[in-house]
């Protein structure tokens, strides 16, 4: 138990290190705050972006939207939010903290069970299936269940499968999604359920079972600007990530593309 809580303990670090720009100001350049799963396509898109026109890197902030969402109620400085659900942009609209007319659905994402990439444990995702005997005492790693979306996703689709009372007391529940993803590919958790996003992007786990896109809600990035954003660049990228330029980083990484009207600007 103590070796489980330090584990735990390091990865709340690490989450904390992803939420960088706390101090950020407008001379340092754009500051995006995105949900920790979008970090290798959006990586991409920034580097591109940052090269084809001169600008500055964009300081981007990965971390579980919830995280982000409260970080822009108590006023840190973000130009642009990327959520991966739309009940936390709908949180910082309430609150008029983002600029409602720029507010788009930019993409979709599955979600997905996950093993270390030397497991035999083979899964069988449907209705009734019993997942506590294929984590064999083992724990379940996934983000935290009552806030993070991809947490909420993997908890509203393992009650729809009637899985979750099985497996409640035994949940690992990280800090965002990545987390969860480092704990499976560590080896310090038999499997998780991360986004196929996620599961592509780390070498040392493999997928061993999809979830039903009918057991739990739609998966839904929103994006939207600040309300009172300080880069003059922000609305032109936030309109870049909706072109065709940025479709091929979204797609590569298995994300779905919302935007069905991109331009080629």
């Amino acid at each position: 138990m103590g070796l489980w809580m330090k584990r735990r303990a390091w990865l709340g670090l690490v989450a904390a290190s992803a939420i960088a720009p706390a101090g950020a100001s407008a001379q340092d350049g754009m500051v995006i705050f995105a949900a920790a799963s979008l970090k290798n396509a959006l990586d991409e898109i920034a580097t591109a972006w940052s090269k084809e026109t001169g600008k500055p890197m964009p300081r981007i902030s990965y971390a579980a939207s919830s995280a982000l969402a409260k970080q822009i109620e108590q006023g840190a400085p973000a130009d642009m939010f990327i959520s991966a659900d739309t009940d936390w942009m709908d949180y910082v609209d309430k609150k008029d903290l983002i600029r409602k007319d720029t507010r788009f659905n930019l993409l979709g994402n599955k979600i997905v069970l996950i093993a270390p990439r030397d497991s035999k444990t083979t899964v069988a995702v449907k209705q009734g299936f019993d997942l506590a005997k294929a984590l064999a005492g083992g724990k379940l790693a996934m983000a935290n269940a009552d806030a993070v979306p991809a947490g909420k996703y993997g908890k509203a689709a393992l009650e729809r499968l009637g899985a979750w009372d099985g497996v409640k007391g035994n949940v690992a529940q990280a800090e965002n999604v990545r987390a969860a993803l480092l704990l499976v590919a560590r080896g310090e958790a038999p499997l998780g359920i991360v986004y196929v996003t996620d599961a592509a992007a780390e070498p040392n786990v493999k997928i061993v079972g999809e979830f039903p896109a009918a057991s739990h809600p739609p998966i839904i990035y929103p994006a939207a600007l600040a309300k009172d954003p300080k880069s003059p660049d922000a609305k032109a990228f936030l309109d870049m990530l909706k072109s065709s330029k940025a479709l091929p980083a979204f797609e590569k990484q298995g994300f779905t593309v919302l935007v069905k009207s991109a331009s080629s600007t």
